[in-house]
Parts: C-alpha cells; structure tokens; sequence
C-alpha cells in the first residue's frame, strides 16, 4: 500500500525537523506516520535537497522537486514476509531472544523490508491468527501457580558496588491475579521454601 501524500508545507516541516537533528520517530510524533517520514526523507536526499535549499520554495517548487523520487520509492516491490513460524518458535525456546533482535536480521538481509513498527504489527497480527484461547475459570481460593521468572536480574549493593544476579520467584493467585514477587539468590530449596512461606504471610485476608 502506497504511504500517504503529505501537504507541501509538512514536507517542509519534515525537512525543518530532521535538520534541528529530530529522529525519524519524533518527527512522526507530529507530521506523520514513521515510514511516510522516511519516504520523504529519502526522496529529498535523492533530489540532493536539505533545509537549507528549500526554506524559501514555494509549494510548487517543492513538490516538483520532491516528487519524482517520491513516485520511484512508492513504486517499488513490496517487501519480502519474515518466516513467522521460526520467529515464534525461537521466541518460545530462548529466553534471551527478541522480536528486535530477529527484525535486526530481517533488515541486514532484507534492507528495503518492513521498517519495525510494521515488522511487529505484522508478526503480532499473524500470531493472533494461530492461536486457540482456552479460558480457564478458578474458584476463589482454590489455585496458587508458583514459578521462577525469566532471566536473573541484578541486585546492587549500595556500601560495595557488588552486583550479584537473583533469581525472581512469582506467585499468583488463580481467581484475582494477585501476585507476589520476590528477589533471592539462589533457587535452592531453602530460597524456595522461604519465598513460598513469605507470600502467605504477606497475602491480603481478601485475596483468592
């Protein structure tokens, strides 16, 4: 689908913006979306034009010398699709991946593909389409699912600068999602069986 056609002056504002040094993402905060920013860009850096050279233009000036590399990008093949499937299945087995990180890849070898805001929509949107939703009903009281989340996370030490990584245990409760979290440094037994005490002892009387 061809980026929408901006009003001569918010090309002129897009071209304001990016020589005060905005990124790409604060200059589509507030003329347009990201990727028609982009496009913009790139045409006028096609045309050899800046700021500079077209503060004083008048629209007609403008739009004519922006718009023919405007027609060439919008002409061009539509981007390669990501292998969704092999996303979400290292998604799932390493914790350490992210869909930044595989979009990173998509780019290096696909350096005209999706920019990562469409890249997300994108994967998010097919993911919806794959999955079942099973809905579970739990009576108050009767289910607690304990687990140590995800990745260490560190722990500084204020008088040493020590940082020492700690496993999270999580604890919530299966009808009102109250959850209870706690750092340790290990995820021995003795840890475990503290953690699991403690969120007994710190569980709201009207929690279930």
């Amino acid at each position: 689908m061809p980026q929408e056609r901006l009003p001569v002056r918010k090309i002129k504002e897009v071209l304001r913006l990016h020589a005060l040094g905005l990124s790409q993402r604060q200059i589509a905060l507030s003329c347009a979306g990201q990727a028609t920013v982009s496009d913009y860009l790139k045409a006028a850096a096609t045309a050899g034009l800046k700021w500079a050279d077209v503060a004083d233009f008048d629209d007609d000036r403008l739009w004519k010398a922006v718009a023919p590399s405007r027609e060439t990008l919008q002409s061009r093949t539509h981007p390669p699709e990501p292998d969704y499937t092999a996303i979400r299945h290292e998604l799932q087995t390493n914790k350490h991946v992210t869909l930044q990180l595989f979009w990173e890849e998509y780019r290096e070898q696909s350096p005209d593909g999706y920019r990562y805001s469409r890249y997300c929509d994108l994967y998010r949107g097919w993911l919806r389409r794959q999955q079942v939703v099973l809905r579970h009903e739990h009576r108050a009281g009767e289910k607690l699912f304990v687990d140590y989340a995800g990745a260490t996370i560190p722990i500084h030490n204020a008088g040493t600068g020590e940082v020492l990584p700690a496993a999270l245990f999580v604890a919530v409760l299966g009808a009102s999602s109250y959850i209870y979290a706690e750092a340790s440094l290990s995820q021995g037994l003795a840890d475990w069986i503290g953690a699991y005490t403690r969120h007994w002892q710190t569980r709201p009387v009207n929690a279930a």
